[in-house]
């Protein structure tokens, strides 16, 4: 901190193939039409095989209110995508994970109407298991959930997730149907 005034936090900029080729502020990476920046996502799940999913608090920047996968976010520049979907689960959930395993990336694009940033993200997947009770930071999350596949399907009809939600999900099924089994209906 300088005088008083925060630090920009500074995302990864990366290339199609996810090389770092530089660095960017994270709001401006967001405005449209976005920078292409490396993210994760972190899927969750309980002992019963059920999905941790989290509601973004109102106070977010960015999607606030809408529900999504259990914790989300950028690495510091130089952090393992690893390392940062590890810290950033206990920063948001007060909870390590049991297991973290790494799920593959995927690539998106997915603009938000309602605050016009944009999602330009190359995201790194983590699949894994908590088994203790989480304590969510009011300032990130504003509600959790397990939810099993059916549960989700029905909450994600009738109430609004994140854009990317439903992105992540599909690539890292593959993972999460390792870890959870096929009778988890993942």
């Amino acid at each position: 901190m300088t005088d008083g005034a925060a630090e920009a936090i500074m995302l990864e900029l990366v290339d199609e193939t996810g090389q770092t080729i530089g660095t960017a502020e994270k709001l401006s990476a967001h405005q449209a039409p976005g920078r292409l920046h490396r993210a994760f996502s972190v899927f969750l799940f309980d002992d019963s095989g059920r999905l941790l999913i989290q509601q973004r608090a109102l106070g977010k920047y960015h999607s606030p209110g809408v529900w999504s996968n259990t914790c989300c976010g950028h690495p510091y520049p130089g952090e393992s995508p690893f390392a940062a979907a590890a810290r950033r689960t206990y920063e948001e959930l007060g909870v390590s994970p049991t297991l973290l395993a790494e799920a593959g990336t995927v690539r998106y694009n997915h603009p938000d109407p309602a605050s016009g940033l944009v999602e330009q993200e190359f995201n790194h997947l983590f699949v894994g298991l908590v088994q203790a009770a989480v304590e969510p930071d009011p300032e990130e999350v504003g509600a959790t959930a397990f939810v099993t596949a059916g549960e989700l399907a029905e909450r994600h009809a009738a109430a609004p997730f994140s854009a990317w939600f439903m992105t992540v999900l599909d690539a890292a099924r593959p993972a999460v149907k390792e870890l959870t089994g096929e009778t988890g209906g993942w």
